[in-house]
């Protein structure tokens, strides 16, 4: 392979040899420790199949660790911020170091909340009306007649949650509009954009799918069903907390419209690797997208593991997979 096919000066690893893997996780966002514990866990899946795996977190070391391991594939399990917002894949694009799952570009449309719904919309498929509102114009125009406003377009109940941020942190389903303003101030806790959002009554699921070079898998839908009644924070990440169903309770034409939009929320966003999309079935059976995650997480009480194991797939043969594949494919262009 000539330097221009392989701008890295990184050959590809065999298709016997199991390529070495750094596992990138941590990071300074808000899912630290949500980003902790699933790189813990894919690392070691990943040497339970026979990699050698370096762990590592976002620090000045970095670029050194991994222009520093012949043949490394990175695996990206940073959760927020500059995890799931493309640019740590846009540095790897530039290092020429493979990595697994989405490009930089791709992470950077489905990370922004308001983009991702834009052009899922425009795509054809079911999305919630929403409106986008940046912090400075709620402060410089006014908040009371902002609030009064978004209350008559949209109605009540609906959800206010960050443009840019995960795990549901800052997201409140706001009843009535004296809870609207605070539930402004809350998601501006967690970024300079707010989206509020219509709200769709009915069954909240999570849609794992496996992009790779052979097909494209949609795992069985996890049903979600929280006992506060609204899947925050702690509702995701607190064992017990949340009642999981997989597969999902749903009828054969709501499976299938599940099954559906999945595929054309990979298509429209362009996404590859391993990825969730959330979004509601209402009571005809339409599915709805809310969002789209790049990294989903991988811990103990996270939606894709349960998915992978009614679908009898295991987690380091899965990774090791999307490992081998990026060996082989080599340094992405960077566009």
């Amino acid at each position: 392979m000539s330097t221009a096919e392989n701008p890295g000066g990184q050959p590809p690893a065999t298709q016997d040899a199991k390529a070495p893997v750094v596992v990138l996780a941590g990071g300074l966002s808000h899912e630290r420790d949500v980003s902790l514990r699933s790189g813990r866990r894919v690392a070691e899946a990943l040497r339970r199949a026979g990699h050698k795996v370096t762990e590592s977190d976002i620090s000045s070391d970095f670029v050194g660790v991994v222009k520093g391991i012949e043949g490394v594939v990175v695996v990206p399990q940073l959760h927020g911020g500059i995890g799931e917002d493309g640019a740590v894949r846009e540095v790897l694009e530039l290092l020429g170091v493979p990595f697994v799952g989405c490009s930089g570009a791709a992470c950077r449309t489905t990370f922004d909340k308001s983009v991702a719904g834009a052009v899922v919309s425009r795509s054809g498929w079911n999305v919630p009306d929403q409106v986008a509102l940046p912090h400075d114009i709620f402060r410089e125009l006014g908040a009371a007649a902002l609030v009064d406003a978004l209350g008559e377009r949209l109605g009540f109940p609906l959800i206010v949650k960050p443009a840019r941020s995960g795990s549901a942190l800052g997201t409140t389903k706001v009843n009535a509009m004296d809870e609207l303003r605070q539930a402004l101030v809350a998601a501006y806790a967690y970024g300079p954009v707010a989206i509020v959002e219509e709200f769709i009554s009915g069954t909240e699921v999570a849609v794992t799918i496996l992009v790779g070079d052979e097909r494209t898998q949609v795992l069985p839908a996890v049903e979600i069903r929280p006992e506060s009644g609204i899947y925050d924070y702690s509702a995701r990440y607190t064992a017990g907390f949340t009642r999981f169903i997989v597969p999902a309770g749903l009828d054969e034409t709501a499976a299938r419209n599940a099954d559906d939009l999945a595929r054309g929320v990979v298509q429209a966003l362009h996404l590859d690797g391993v990825l969730r999309v959330d979004m509601i079935i209402d009571d005809e059976g339409k599915a709805w997208f809310l969002e789209a995650n790049v990294a989903p997480g991988m811990t103990e009480t996270s939606l894709a593991p349960l998915a992978m194991q009614a679908a009898d797939l295991d987690l380091g043969q899965l990774y090791s997979k999307l490992v081998q594949e990026a060996a082989a494919k080599g340094p992405r262009s960077k566009v």
